[in-house]
């Protein structure tokens, strides 16, 4: 296959890059229907490390967003997440997978940070495609808490919860259920709902965030940060082609 095959990155375009702890990462969005020999094949990898994983020939309703570590040689992927083009639930995400041979570097925190990015510049909210894998509510669980408090730690004045909703891009039914695992959604007669996180809460996010950051040693990549995006959604592309086709025609 390396002798027969040219690419050094995936058939896309490339939307995202950022040097992080001792590594360079690089996003690419794969349409499935231009692509659909290639995405298929993803499709085919994902499905050797998720059980629950049907498989479906036709690729052509999904965008793949395909995470690559950037090494001398070209882009090398290290996992993935796939995407409805027009989502009639508002999932944001359908499909998600780490290589095992990646795992435990902040891959798959940051292929979810990537979704809710994307789901900010739609100016909408969502959420993944259910039913969700045990492997994979663990994983968002673990990013809604940390982003909640994240969101919680820096607010000085009180924040409702539609507001978390738009800061997060997450819907009201995630927030409500990570307030409550988290406990910090409290009640009571003269003020109703309220929310009040405890100082240690925050404490022990920002001394492990800490921890992480001083570690140099290890390769660990950081959630998304939107600044290093370049995206547009697909729905918006589809209007100008429209658009442009139109002015051609006229």
């Amino acid at each position: 296959h390396l002798k027969r095959c040219s690419w050094t990155h995936p058939p896309g375009n490339e939307i995202y890059r950022s040097k992080e702890t001792n590594i360079e990462v690089a996003m690419f969005e794969v349409d499935g229907k231009k692509e659909e020999e290639y995405t298929q094949n993803i499709c085919y990898i994902a499905k050797l490390f998720l059980e629950h994983k049907t498989l479906s020939f036709n690729t052509h309703p999904f965008l793949f967003y395909i995470l690559c570590e950037v090494t001398p040689k070209g882009c090398v992927m290290v996992g993935y997440f796939s995407k409805e083009k027009y989502s009639e639930y508002n999932y944001n995400l359908a499909c998600i997978c780490t290589l095992p041979c990646h795992q435990k570097k902040g891959f798959g925190k940051f292929l979810i940070s990537m979704s809710y990015e994307l789901s900010k510049i739609e100016g909408r909210s969502g959420s993944p495609e259910t039913p969700i894998s045990d492997l994979g509510q663990q994983a968002y669980n673990s990013y809604w808490r940390a982003k909640i408090i994240e969101v919680l730690s820096e607010r000085l004045e009180p924040v409702t919860i539609n507001e978390l909703c738009k800061i997060t891009s997450m819907t009201q039914k995630n927030v409500i259920e990570t307030l409550k695992a988290l406990d910090i959604l409290q009640y009571d007669n003269r003020e109703g709902h309220h929310i009040a996180i405890p100082e240690s809460i925050i404490k022990r996010y920002k001394e492990k965030k800490a921890r992480l950051e001083a570690n140099k040693d290890r390769v660990y990549v950081r959630p998304c940060d939107p600044r290093k995006l370049r995206w547009y959604p697909f729905h918006a592309r589809e209007i100008n082609k429209r658009e442009r086709k139109k002015g051609e025609q006229g």
